[in-house]
């Protein structure tokens, strides 16, 4: 096992702490990807080597050191690939370090029976689709015809979900800096089954990023959307913007985007989180005119709320529907 998934045991206010739980692992590898808001893949090849441990010896010694400097529990799983140690990290548990086989046979055997879900990157609507036609768990879509999934999902992604499912991962660990980013999080104080509420916290959530974007001075070229679920599973959808923005409107727009993608029906949801990635200088980004006097006099109301809102609070200038 050479890939560890960790998923580290944070509040959820307190993203915060995420970057020093990174460097926890960096003294152990440099190959070091941050899932936010509270994960992390680490490429363990050279560690085992140098250390003469395995991966899930190093997990244990990983998992004393985060509660004993920073008072966080984890859970982990390791597979010989990314998209494996996150499969089985879904069955991990805290304290244990849930383990993927190396051998192809033991693997497809481990993914067999999971729900399609299981997979990385298979939402709700594929989901859904694949169960229509009896696919629902991983070992029925490993035994499809190629063919028949890519008519069923396209050609790109039923290749990709063919090969995963026979447990086929083509991954690796890119180091990335979580610096690059901002995020905010929606909970709930009881799980959530409200779309119009879903749809508040997100213009809430689209709020604060701009606002704490443009106070920044920066602009962002993605925007990250995470649905957690009373089950404790969660759904992730990225989507890049068509231009690098700060602003809150264009932020909102495309959180309803990716929630509406969901097709989410009588979802009990715990929290939504929004992050915004691939942040670059305000200074430095190009911005299409419109010549749309609307959209002009939204941007310049912008500018007026930010400052009121540095001068009297955060609650000082809302939109209208979070006023309640």
């Amino acid at each position: 096992m050479t890939i560890l998934c960790v998923r580290f045991q944070l509040p959820p206010t307190h993203e915060t702490a995420l970057p020093g739980l990174l460097g926890l692992l960096e003294e152990f590898t440099p190959v070091v990807e941050a899932l936010p808001p509270d994960g992390a893949l680490a490429d363990l090849r050279g560690a085992e080597r140098y250390f003469g441990r395995d991966a899930v010896e190093l997990a244990s010694v990983i998992r004393v050191r985060a509660l004993a400097h920073h008072g966080v529990d984890c859970v982990m799983g390791a597979g010989p690939g990314p998209m494996l140690a996150r499969v089985a990290l879904r069955d991990a548990g805290p304290g244990v370090t849930r383990v993927m086989p190396g051998e192809p046979a033991a693997v497809a055997e481990f993914l067999a029976g999971r729900p399609v879900t299981a997979l990385p990157g298979v939402g709700a609507a594929t989901a859904r689709t694949l169960r229509e036609y009896g696919l629902d768990t991983l070992g029925r879509v490993a035994a499809a015809p190629l063919s028949t999934l890519q008519r069923l999902i396209g050609a790109t992604a039923g290749r990709e979900l063919h090969e995963k499912a026979n447990g086929v991962d083509r991954g690796r660990v890119v180091p990335n800096a979580v610096s690059r980013s901002l995020a905010t999080e929606r909970p709930f104080s009881r799980d959530e089954l409200d779309p119009d509420r879903h749809r508040r916290a997100l213009l809430a959530a689209a709020g604060e990023l701009g606002s704490r974007l443009r106070a920044l001075e920066k602009v962002c070229r993605t925007l990250t959307l995470t649905v957690r679920y009373a089950d404790r599973s969660a759904t992730t959808r990225s989507r890049t913007l068509t231009e690098p923005t700060a602003h809150s409107a264009a932020l909102a727009k495309a959180a309803y985007g990716m929630y509406e993608s969901l097709g989410l029906q009588r979802a009990r949801v715990r929290a939504l989180a929004l992050r915004a990635e691939g942040l670059a200088s305000a200074e430095k980004a190009s911005h299409q005119l419109t010549f749309d006097p609307v959209d002009e006099k939204v941007r310049r109301i912008e500018e007026v709320a930010d400052r009121a809102r540095a001068r009297f609070g955060a609650r000082a200038v809302m939109p209208g529907s979070l006023a309640a």
